[in-house]
């Protein structure tokens, strides 16, 4: 890093208190965890209770009031950081006061992130195809269970016969087999009466793993802006505003994680990487803050562009992925009650992040 330097405002300077920086970081490290844990856990864990499914009134609710979050997040928050950053007057007059970097990185940024959502959806869509075409283990409407009967002529009696042939034994076995095909019939029926098939659970695992890059790298670079700072005026209101967002992040991320179906292993390490990143990056910050400046023009730049990366990511998975992509579901358009909770937890999310930014 450079070691140039612009001085901080007179108003950090005089806040400024490594020992008491030093606690209140230890204290964030801690919270925003906590918060990160509880946040991806929610969705992941109760999804055995009725109210926290993912066909939920109440999860539509949550995460509609969490794409509010994070659609705030990355207008209010990352993006005016990204062009204070591009734009500070430490940094040379041309070229970064003579073109809005910061809104044309995040606008190619979320454009990458458009092109990356289209070719992972091409590929999952075309591995799923190659996987039921493999296997043809796809269960069709039309298909039909054929259970072998033992049957004998005459003896008629008070359980029924037709036309002189009585059904005198059905072997356990065809019974249970045709007790477990009806059942995946009515499931595959039950999937396609509410719109949750294979295409929309593709969806998810890309959504998922799209939103993931997105918060992951914000929270590397928010949490290397803490572990640096050396004023409790800087670190008292973030402390607050991380662990608020950190939390329906991860109720966000851990939806789509839920909805796309991973196998609890890769659910697990998905979770535990967005709950762990900020947190480190915390702890990172805190072992350079000795040698680490970060208003140097050249982490002014690196933190400026990062931070555009990372808002263009976070608008447009907000807008297309999260908000769209629920409010034009067949199950929001099938009721009027569930869209206008979800609008209302929509705006109260995202009023409630953005008046965060008053302190944070």
């Amino acid at each position: 890093m450079s070691t140039s330097s612009c001085s901080e405002s007179q108003e950090l300077e005089a806040c400024r208190d490594e020992n008491a920086a030093l606690i209140l970081k230890n204290v964030a490290i801690g919270s925003i965890l906590l918060a990160g844990i509880i946040g991806v856990a929610v969705p992941l864990v109760g999804k055995k209770w009725r109210i926290l499914r993912s066909d939920s009134s109440f999860f539509f609710a949550t995460k509609a009031f969490a794409a509010g979050v994070i659609l705030a997040t990355g207008f209010v928050h990352i993006l005016p950081d990204a062009t204070s950053a591009l734009s500070d007057p430490c940094l040379p007059e041309f070229p970064w006061s003579s073109f809005p970097f910061s809104g044309f990185i995040a606008m190619m940024a979320a454009l990458f992130t458009l092109l990356a959502d289209f070719i992972g959806t091409q590929y999952y869509e075309g591995k799923q195809e190659r996987r039921i075409h493999s296997s043809g283990t796809e269960v069709d409407d039309s298909d039909s269970v054929v259970v072998p009967l033992v049957v004998k002529e005459g003896g008629l009696d008070n359980e029924g016969s037709e036309n002189g042939i009585h059904i005198v034994g059905v072997d356990d076995t065809h019974i249970h087999e045709n007790g477990q095909m009806n059942e995946q019939l009515e499931s595959h029926s039950h999937k396609h009466a509410f719109g949750d098939d294979s295409d929309s659970v593709v969806r998810y695992v890309v959504v998922s793993q799209v939103l993931e890059l997105g918060i992951v790298s914000h929270s590397i670079i928010i949490g290397l802006s803490l572990g640096v700072s050396q004023s409790p005026c800087t670190i008292k209101p973030l402390l607050g505003a991380l662990s608020f967002h950190q939390f329906f992040e991860g109720f966000a991320l851990a939806g789509c994680i839920s909805q796309a179906r991973f196998g609890i292993l890769r659910s697990t390490l998905m979770a535990g990487f967005f709950a762990v990143t900020a947190p480190i990056s915390v702890g990172i910050g805190i072992g350079v803050s000795s040698f680490y400046n970060h208003n140097s023009p050249r982490a002014l730049i690196i933190e400026g562009i990062l931070d555009s990366i990372s808002a263009g990511i976070l608008i447009y998975m907000a807008l297309v992925d999260l908000i769209a992509a629920e409010f034009f579901s067949k199950k929001m358009k099938s009721n009027l009650g569930d869209h206008i909770v979800s609008f209302i937890a929509l705006f109260v999310g995202a009023g409630l992040m953005a008046s965060l930014a008053a302190w944070a």
